[in-house]
């Protein structure tokens, strides 16, 4: 194999652990592991992890090798923030298309998840890619790819935050249930109803892990200290009363 297509597999390999969290927000890793890992010589091996720098998804800790980088809560909270007037938006716009196919399209994806948590056993990250691509829907029936690219862009900070959701909470019978609603919501066009289930569906997260935010998971967070602050705002978030 080619330095470069070498370099290539152990960027992507690592890219796609640090997301998916098998390489949790700190962690250390030796540049010899991966080498042995990868049966590589230093030069790809480097080469890589300078990449993944570059990305802000790992950083170089001298005399001890790379870590992946931590999380910093207080772009966490703007992201949401953002996706909240972003996607309100977008999937008010969808619903006054009143397009019955483009609402069986997401309805099917919901369908799917629902499928997925009647099996006795499955992996997180097929529910977590699900829910990627109902949201994805809403922007690509709009004509607005480059929206949701740019979401998916933040994953040195969101992306991973979103992952820590699905891979420590597994509370996905509530996302399930957020997400049928929504449809309902979208299908018979109220559109005040929406906005807030929406608000309330991406402020999820935070609300869903804000004991262990405060405890366990603190330690994921260049601004762990800051966290408490951030968990009052989202909080205050009030539950829909279509959701109850």
């Amino acid at each position: 194999m080619r330095s470069k297509d070498t370099t290539n597999l152990i960027y992507s390999s690592l890219r796609r652990q640090i997301i998916s969290l098998d390489i949790r927000p700190g962690q250390l890793v030796r540049e010899q592991d991966i080498c042995d890992r990868f049966e590589a010589s230093r030069t790809p091996v480097h080469t890589a992890l300078e990449r993944l720098c570059d990305a802000g998804l790992m950083e170089f800790v001298p005399y001890k090798g790379v870590r992946s980088t931590l999380l910093r809560f207080a772009d966490i909270y703007q992201w949401i923030l953002m996706r909240v007037t972003l996607e309100t938006k977008v999937i008010a716009d969808f619903a006054k298309q009143g397009d019955a196919f483009a609402l069986e399209r997401g309805s099917h994806i919901v369908r799917n998840q629902e499928i997925l948590l009647s099996q006795d056993t499955f992996e997180a990250s097929r529910f977590y890619a699900l829910d990627s691509e109902l949201h994805q829907r809403w922007f690509t029936e709009m004509g607005l790819p480059l929206f949701w690219q740019v979401i998916q862009d933040s994953e040195v900070y969101y992306t991973r935050f979103r992952m820590l959701d699905i891979v420590e909470i597994h509370n996905f019978k509530e996302i399930l249930k957020e997400h049928k609603v929504l449809l309902s919501l979208i299908e018979s066009q109220a559109y005040t109803q929406m906005e807030e289930v929406v608000k309330y569906h991406l402020f999820g997260g935070i609300r869903r892990m804000q004991t262990s935010l405060r405890q366990e998971l603190a330690s994921y967070f260049s601004d762990a200290e800051d966290i408490g602050t951030y968990l009052d705002k989202a909080l205050a978030v009030r539950r829909p009363d279509c959701l109850t």
